[in-house]
């Protein structure tokens, strides 16, 4: 998985900005004002995303690559090695995942706004 792969990946998903508001380094894509993934463009080894609790447990246990967010809260988020331990398709699709969580969790109003 490449970096500009990933990228333009989430930057195709509707309604995703990218920042660095962290540092020069960190970027972040949000939906809504919200983060749902976060990533070092320096090093590009692991990718930070939001995952249902039970979901997480079941990667855990069953990709060495993938484990409790770094920097982040364990219960709901993983980071997700893009290094050929985890799969590509299972990286997307995790980011994807990722994406509905926290547009689901945007309130009423945002979500109308980026509607219109």
């Amino acid at each position: 998985m490449t970096l500009e792969y990933f990228r333009d990946f989430c930057l195709a998903l509707p309604h995703v900005t990218e920042d660095t508001p962290f540092d020069a380094n960190t970027l972040c894509f949000r939906v809504g004002g919200k983060i749902f993934a976060i990533l070092d463009m320096e090093t590009f080894d692991y990718v930070n995303l939001k995952c249902d609790p039970e979901r997480s447990i079941e990667l855990r246990e069953q990709y060495p690559g993938i484990t409790p967010g770094y920097h982040m809260n364990k219960k709901w988020w993983n980071s997700v090695s893009v290094r050929g331990i985890v799969p590509d398709p299972l990286i997307l699709e995790l980011a994807k995942h990722s994406y509905d969580l926290i547009f689901s969790s945007l309130p009423k109003k945002i979500k109308d706004d980026l509607a219109q």
